[in-house]
């Protein structure tokens, strides 16, 4: 009978998962126990967990586990990021400026020295020129490679392009005087022309023209590539002499700002016939025509139009040449170019 007693009182005081006071000299549980259930006695109450009288156990975890650290928590599990993302991101930027810095200090002078011009001063800024990083030199790829070929090979394939394109204006007088018997029938237009000519630029002669024997092409390399620096090249190129335009159609005349400035006739224009005699030649396709064969004379023997002509297609060659073919072939294979000059065939 005392048994029954003594198991019906360990019922009523003991429940599954539950717990019992234990003196300071008892095991101490972890922090992480369910509050709820001791909400009632104080903070530094030490409790000691009792086995489950079901034996289960926990998925992964066996009872006498110490490292056991009370119910398992539901809900999904967070990954520890191995760096944040602000790291990430700063490391981004820092290889993208990196990769692009020349772009980037390009864009910096670029907007100082249009602020300082802005408020009026003067500066001397250093001088950087703009390239994508994929125009950058490949250093030291190429060491034995004779270059001279594949530049020459590149300027072999340049056209013939019209360069030097300028615009000149000048005044003419078309007078017509057919007169009917005794009566006098004359008229005069004052015209105001605007024409537009270029000068033809022969960049590639032919195979004749960059034989060796004539001097006309010389590459020198100074220096190849060794130890991850480039080398250095200099380039002489000779060139036929700019065309001036070699017909009238070569030239055009702008019909929106070239116009009729002034009109004058005879006292019997238009009666007695002479309008119908005198009219018909004064229509915009004979102003027109006079016009563009006046501008084709100016662009050919008016030294004020030649020159300008002849000044600015070598100056566009020189570029087209340098920036578009011999500079970025000589890149590719591993060099800089150190010089480049462009000489007319003809002049001293």
């Amino acid at each position: 009978m005392i048994r029954w007693l003594i198991l019906l009182l360990g019922m009523v005081t003991t429940r599954a998962g539950g717990s019992f006071r234990a003196d300071q000299d008892a095991w101490r549980e972890p922090d992480d126990l369910d509050r709820e259930d001791f909400a009632e006695y104080g903070e530094r109450d030490t409790w000691i967990m009792a086995r489950d009288p079901l034996g289960r156990e926990r998925p992964g975890r066996a009872l006498d586990d110490p490292r056991w650290r009370g119910p398992e928590r539901s809900g999904p599990v967070r990954r520890r990021r191995w760096f944040p993302r602000w790291l990430k991101w700063a490391t981004g930027l820092a290889l993208a400026a990196l990769v692009f810095r020349r772009v980037i200090a390009f864009a910096v002078l670029a907007a100082l020295s249009a602020a300082l011009h802005l408020v009026g001063l003067n500066v001397h800024l250093p001088s950087i020129k703009f390239a994508w990083p994929w125009q950058s030199i490949a250093a030291g790829t190429t060491t034995d490679t004779d270059i001279g070929p594949w530049v020459l090979q590149k300027i072999e394939g340049i056209s013939r392009p019209a360069l030097g394109t300028e615009n000149f204006n000048f005044v003419f007088t078309h007078k017509v005087s057919k007169s009917i018997g005794f009566w006098p029938c004359w008229y005069s237009s004052t015209f105001y022309a605007v024409g537009r000519a270029s000068a033809t630029v022969d960049l590639n002669p032919g195979p004749n023209w960059w034989a060796p024997s004539t001097g006309h092409y010389l590459l020198q390399v100074l220096s190849r590539p060794a130890a991850g620096a480039p080398g250095r090249v200099m380039v002489t190129i000779v060139l036929p002499l700019p065309q001036l335009p070699q017909s009238v159609h070569d030239i055009t005349v702008d019909d929106t700002e070239s116009h009729v400035i002034s009109t004058d006739h005879s006292w019997t224009y238009p009666g007695f016939g002479c309008g119908a005699l005198l009219k018909p030649q004064f229509s915009p396709s004979v102003l027109f025509g006079q016009a563009q064969n006046l501008a084709f004379y100016q662009a050919t023997h008016n030294p004020q139009v030649t020159r300008p002509l002849i000044g600015a297609a070598e100056t566009e060659a020189t570029q087209i040449i340098r920036d578009n073919f011999v500079q970025p072939t000589v890149n590719a294979l591993g060099y800089t170019l150190a010089g480049f000059t462009l000489h007319w065939s003809g002049t001293p």
